[in-house]
């Protein structure tokens, strides 16, 4: 999978927040209703201070059976400031999308998109570097405000800015647990990365993709290098 190179990552604080600006006007917020028969679930782990590892999984859609996982490792430079975790985590994750067999249709990444002080989230950054759909799907809530969601699976309340815009949505993915915080990464509008949202459950709190990327990136010790597998038992 290619990306396009549209800034360097060796930046500034101040210089990353201006590319963030830069590429805002970028995303594009619709679904053209393209079949998706793969998703891909994208997170990160931090094995050491220095080191971020991206780890990648890829199922199929709706049966989210397993095809083909990426773990890369590389050091990172870029500091943990919240808003600019792009500039951290994205290089690794770009590089293990880069090194998929097959292209996903969809991008899931436990990440925000839109719901971003600047609507650049990491899972916006990547969708637009990639020029593919993404969605952000985060387990906490970055910024604006939400009103209680009700307690059934698929309940969802509008995420607010304060200027009153919609930037997201908390969604109940299972009864009685705690929401998880959906947003527009690129190339898909809010209702439908709901939709996909909860289409991609297996009776937990966090997607299936994304569940089963978080622990292939919290697996224990694995060597900054990269490590595939294809047909994975996960």
């Amino acid at each position: 999978m290619k990306y396009r190179k549209l800034h360097s990552w060796n930046v500034t604080t101040g210089e990353a927040r201006a590319i963030q600006e830069r590429l805002r006007p970028r995303l594009k917020p619709a679904w053209d209703g393209r079949p998706v028969r793969t998703v891909a679930g994208a997170d990160v782990g931090f094995p050491d201070r220095g080191t971020v590892l991206a780890a990648i999984v890829v199922v199929t859609y709706p049966d989210l059976e397993v095809v083909e996982t990426q773990v890369v490792g590389r050091r990172c430079a870029f500091p943990y400031v919240p808003g600019l975790l792009a500039f951290r985590e994205a290089p690794a994750l770009l590089r293990a999308l880069a090194k998929l067999h097959r292209v996903p249709d969809l991008i899931v990444c436990d990440a925000q998109g839109y719901a971003h002080p600047r609507k650049m989230g990491l899972a916006s950054h990547v969708g637009i570097l990639l020029d593919r759909p993404v969605i952000g799907c985060a387990k906490s809530l970055l910024c604006g405000v939400a009103d209680l969601v009700g307690k059934r699976r698929g309940s969802c309340s509008p995420i607010l800015d304060d200027a009153g815009e919609t930037i997201g949505a908390a969604v109940r993915t299972r009864d009685g647990v705690r929401p998880v915080y959906v947003s527009v990464g690129n190339r898909i509008d809010l209702r439908t990365a709901i939709d996909f949202v909860l289409g991609m459950g297996r009776g937990y709190r966090i997607p299936e993709p994304l569940r089963l990327a978080h622990r292939l990136s919290v697996g224990g010790a694995v060597p900054v290098e990269t490590h595939s597998r294809r047909r994975s038992r996960l």
